[in-house]
């Protein structure tokens, strides 16, 4: 597992901060995927894919701003798509491509949606992963009751088996996997206790804003603007997008190509090869 760990600086209306990414691959490679992580996950989640992925692509995945090893904001407020979009459009500016293709696991997915919606986009071929242009509100209050709760843990074990708990619908991984996960998600604190490597405050704008979006209706208006070759991948037991709203998206706007994932709800993880060669045949095929 060879990566580099890198970072950009990029501007919010309460001054800068730094985005951190791993990047996979050869530096001079044209080819560049960027992947994008969910609510409260990192960059590293996509180690698996990046690795597998990286002998065809410049592999990007960067941690988005509060989050795993970027920089926390000043002002929580900035925690919200139009800030990510635009340290989006920052980190392909400094990667010095005009095309990137993309994969976006849920929140990622929906950044990955917003910039491919725009005149102009960067993006080539989008993957969106168990995301879509409507989300199930039941599925929300699932995930805002731990999203900004702050745990802390006396131990690495603890935290551990928290973060099975709350990502069980990730599906059954292995032991070696569900660690892997935990250490690039927590840290030890000052104060000796172990707690989440993402900044709480996430959750400030979170509920009214996702739940803006799952209710409104000129996000499938967004969906529709886009006109790149797009995958939709649903986890066949998702809670967050349903089978309705996903087979839509094979209707309207991209007309996207569709994948389900056995055994996974919210969200597959590529973490074998089953997965990612879903991505794979998606992105390599003329």
């Amino acid at each position: 597992m060879k990566f580099k760990q890198q970072s950009v600086q990029c501007l919010s209306p309460s001054g800068l901060h730094r985005m951190a990414y791993t990047e996979w691959g050869e530096y001079d490679n044209p080819r560049v995927l960027v992947c994008v992580h969910g609510l409260t996950r990192n960059a590293r989640d996509f180690d698996a894919l990046a690795e597998a992925m990286s002998g065809h692509y410049r592999v990007i995945c960067p941690d988005v701003v509060g989050r795993g090893q970027s920089s926390h904001l000043r002002d929580p407020a900035g925690y919200a798509l139009p800030q990510y979009v635009a340290d989006m459009v920052t980190l392909i500016a400094r990667l010095g491509v005009q095309r990137v293709d993309w994969v976006g696991t849920s929140m990622g997915g929906l950044i990955g949606m917003a910039l491919a919606a725009l005149d102009g986009t960067p993006i080539g071929r989008l993957v969106l992963n168990d995301i879509g242009p409507a989300i199930d509100l039941d599925a929300l209050e699932r995930i805002i009751t731990y999203v900004g709760a702050d745990p802390a843990w006396v131990s690495f074990d603890e935290a551990l088996a928290y973060v099975k708990a709350v990502s069980a619908p990730f599906g059954p991984l292995s032991e070696g996997q569900w660690r892997q996960l935990t250490e690039s998600s927590v840290a030890r604190r000052a104060d000796g206790w172990w707690g989440f490597l993402y900044d709480p405050r996430i959750a400030a704008n979170f509920a009214s804003e996702i739940a803006a979006i799952a209710k409104n209706p000129d996000c499938w208006g967004l969906y529709d603007r886009i006109a790149c070759p797009t995958l939709a991948i649903r986890g066949a037991e998702s809670d967050l997008l349903t089978l309705d709203v996903w087979r839509q998206m094979a209707e309207r706007g991209p007309r996207a190509e569709l994948a389900e994932v056995a055994g996974v709800g919210h969200a597959p993880m590529f973490f074998d090869e089953t997965q990612i060669s879903i991505v794979r045949q998606f992105l390599l095929t003329p």
